[in-house]
C-alpha cells in the first residue's frame, strides 16, 4: 500500500518505519521538509520519502494522523480535505494537554463525553476514521514481543470496512485487534494513554502493553 504519515515527530517516524519494514510505500508528511531531524531521519530510512502534509496525504492510500493533539486542526487544514476524502485516516492521537503529569496520571483537554477522535471524523467528515495506536509507548508499536504473546490493541471508528483494513495492519505490526464500536468509543481508548503512562511515570517502567483475555 501507499501510506501517508502526516507528523514528523517519533511517533510518525516509528509508523512510517513500521510500514516500510512490511514493504509498504511510505510518505511522512511534516510542516519543514528541510528540518535537521527529519533530513537524518530519512536518510538513515531506506525507502523513506518526505513532503508537506497536503503531499503526504495526497500520496497515501491510508494515511496515519501522529501529530499532537492541539495542532489536530490546523494539520488536517494542511493536509487539504480533498487529499482525505475516501481514505482510511488512523488516528494516533491523545489530547494531551500542557501541563504535567498529576501524580503520574497525564491531563488531557477533553471531558468525559468527548473525544479528540470524535473531533478528527468532524474535522474530516469525508475521512474514514480508525482510532488505533494511541494506547501504548513507541518502543512497542511495532512487532513487540511479550512471552505471554501479541499484545491487544484497540481501536474504533465508524467504517466498518477500513476497521477490518485498519485490524489487518495491526496484526501485521505483531498485534491482536480489538473492536470496540463506533468512534465514539474513543472517549474510553483515549484515556488507556493516561493507564499506560501510570507506570512509566510512577515507577519508569515502560514495557508493558494491554492484553484482553477470554476464554
Amino acid at each position: 500500500m501507499k501510506v501517508g504519515v502526516l507528523g514528523s515527530g517519533v511517533v510518525g517516524q516509528t509508523l512510517a518505519a513500521g510500514f516500510l519494514k512490511h514493504g509498504h510505500q511510505v510518505m511522512l508528511g511534516t510542516r519543514d521538509t528541510q528540518g535537521k531531524d527529519i533530513q537524518e531521519w530519512a536518510a538513515k530510512t531506506s525507502g523513506a520519502r518526505v513532503g508537506r502534509f497536503s503531499e503526504a496525504a495526497g500520496f497515501g492510500e491510508i494515511l496515519v494522523l501522529a501529530v499532537g493533539g492541539r495542532v489536530v486542526e490546523s494539520v488536517i487544514r494542511m493536509a487539504e480535505p480533498q487529499n482525505l476524502s475516501g481514505k482510511v485516516l488512523i488516528d494516533v492521537t491523545n489530547p494531551l494537554a500542557d501541563g504535567p503529569p498529576v501524580k503520574g496520571v497525564l491531563q488531557f483537554t477533553t471531558g468525559p463525553n468527548e473525544s479528540l477522535g470524535e473531533k478528527v471524523q468532524a474535522l474530516a467528515p469525508q475521512a474514514h476514521v480508525v482510532k488505533a495506536f494511541n494506547s501504548v509507548g513507541t518502543a512497542r508499536m511495532v512487532n513487540p514481543q511479550f512471552e505471554q504473546g501479541p499484545p491487544t490493541m484497540f481501536l474504533c471508528g465508524d467504517h466498518e470496512d477500513a476497521k477490518s483494513k485498519v485490524s489487518e495492519i495491526i496484526r501485521q505490526f505483531g498485534w491482536e485487534p480489538f473492536d470496540c464500536g463506533g468512534i465514539i468509543a474513543a472517549r474510553a481508548l483515549e484515556p488507556l494513554c493516561m493507564l499506560w503512562c501510570i507506570p512509566g511515570f510512577l515507577r519508569n517502567q515502560w514495557t508493558h502493553a494491554f492484553k484482553v483475555l477470554t476464554r
